[in-house]
């Protein structure tokens, strides 16, 4: 049976690391999660392309990778957030961190594999991924694929801003009296020249994320796709499973105050059993399943399986 019969994606996201916090998270439309704690006021927006997963009914695509900014990504998390203290540059991390110790299901070389990312993606990201609870983080000044600086206080939004046959498309930059913060600090307008000018450890200490400021962020990339569950490292390359490592826990992406271990904002993409789904959709057999949520992907899932017994 192909994996994306025996699992569905779920995607929730929420203040802390409780998800029975968490709201699910409505993929691929325009409708975001809100977001109000002690420390920030945030909306997310996440997009999954070719997405088959909860809740029922989920767009399968989003107008985002039709915009001349994103046709060959895969995935975009994007979200605004106000922070209701400030925070250090250097302390406002983004990345992945997992409860408990991966390393068992690391594939060999990884450390390898870890050092030709750094190099070629982000050399801002560090962590310890053989510890009991792995993480990955990068300064989000530097690794954040668009950093927008907004207004203080915020902007409203435009009127019909979030209209479902459209998607707001963060871009690189500012806008009102956040123009003035980039001009002031230097910071290059170009997204690779704000992040090699953010590698420098002095100038991320001198950034503050201001109380009451409004910041605009999307990070997305192309090797990751979620329908497959798999990573894409190259145009005409096979995927590569990533299942066969998996242990489970679901994919963590987290904003993070790195003074005070503090996290902002966590969003998880878990892979949910599909009988457990099955309860939640009330849905009685698998074959509805596959019917209800991927519409008419029945013969290629059936495609898949056979391949997968050729290959067995």
């Amino acid at each position: 049976m192909a994996y994306h019969e025996q699992y569905i994606l779920k995607v929730t996201a929420g203040a802390t690391y409780d998800t029975k916090k968490h709201e699910d998270v409505y993929v691929n439309t325009e409708k975001p999660i809100n977001i109000a704690s002690e420390h920030l006021d945030a909306r997310i927006h996440i997009r999954v392309k070719d997405y088959r997963g909860l809740p029922k009914g989920s767009p399968s695509t989003s107008p985002y990778f039709s915009t001349p900014q994103h046709p060959y990504d895969r995935y975009s998390i994007s979200f605004s957030f106000t922070p209701k203290r400030s925070i250090n540059g250097q302390d406002l991390v983004f990345g992945n961190d997992f409860d408990h110790p991966i390393r068992d299901r690391l594939p060999p070389l990884f450390d390898k594999a870890f050092g030709i990312v750094k190099w070629w993606i982000d050399p801002g990201l560090d962590g310890d991924v053989y510890g009991d609870e792995p993480y990955l983080y990068g300064p989000l000044l530097s690794s954040i694929n668009v950093l927008r600086i907004g207004n203080k206080p915020p902007n409203k939004p435009a009127e019909g801003e979030e209209k479902e046959g459209e998607a707001v498309v963060y871009e690189e930059g500012a806008e009102g009296d956040g123009v003035d913060v980039r001009q002031d600090l230097a910071i290059p307008a170009g997204t690779a020249l704000r992040q090699k000018h953010f590698l420098n450890e002095a100038k991320r200490k001198d950034f503050t994320f201001e109380e009451g400021r409004e910041y605009k962020c999307d990070f997305f990339n192309p090797y990751l796709d979620f329908n497959e569950f798999a990573l894409r490292i190259g145009y005409g390359l096979p995927a590569i499973s990533i299942i066969g490592h998996w242990d489970g826990q679901p994919l963590r992406y987290v904003l993070k105050d790195r003074s005070s271990n503090t996290e902002l904002l966590v969003i998880i993409f878990q892979l949910i059993p599909t009988e457990e789904a099955k309860k939640e959709l009330g849905i009685e057999s698998a074959e509805d399943m596959v019917e209800k949520v991927y519409g008419g992907e029945k013969k290629e899932t059936k495609a898949a399986e056979s391949d997968d017994a050729e290959l067995d």
